[in-house]
């Protein structure tokens, strides 16, 4: 399957990208921020300066230059021509613990970048393994529980920015 996406660039300039584009581009990761980027024979420098995952924002330095730059995936693509608004993304800024258990693993930490159900922790009640899953995409602002620890119901295990 091949995932598209939009990218408007300071409001304005709209491109079309196909997950291949960004497979394809030649960028290293030089810090937690930045990126040394080489595209058609020419070295690039990036920066991303500041961040809205629930909106898919960025602000980007590249060589001096700052860009605004909007990120739309094929389902924001469709529900647009279908005419709905897109709404915010779930707001969920906490994980609670379901029920009581004892936390088996915590496959997190703070300022991991996770995605939509991905694995956060397992939790083990009455027997069972219980995989909590991230309900939104966002950065992990704060880890409340240890590896080994028994939790109470609807006690605080993970919070996100």
């Amino acid at each position: 399957m091949n995932k598209k996406y939009q990218v408007l660039v300071n409001g304005e300039q709209e491109r079309s990208l196909i997950h291949q584009d960004i497979e394809s581009l030649d960028a290293i990761k030089t810090s937690a921020t930045t990126y040394h980027i080489l595209h058609s024979g020419k070295s690039y420098n990036a920066e991303i300066i500041d961040h809205n995952f629930s909106k898919r924002s960025y602000k980007v330095k590249i060589n001096n230059s700052t860009y605004n730059i909007n990120i739309s995936n094929s389902l924001d693509q469709l529900i647009k021509e279908l005419g709905f608004e897109i709404g915010n993304s779930k707001k969920v800024d906490k994980i609670t613990a379901p029920m009581p258990g004892l936390i088996l693993e915590i496959n997190v930490k703070i300022g991991d970048e996770v995605m939509e159900n991905d694995s956060l922790l397992i939790l083990e009640a009455m027997k069972m393994e219980n995989v909590l899953t991230s309900p939104r995409e966002g950065i992990i602002k704060s880890i409340a529980i240890k590896k080994g620890e028994a939790v109470d119901k609807n006690q605080l295990l993970v919070e996100f920015e």
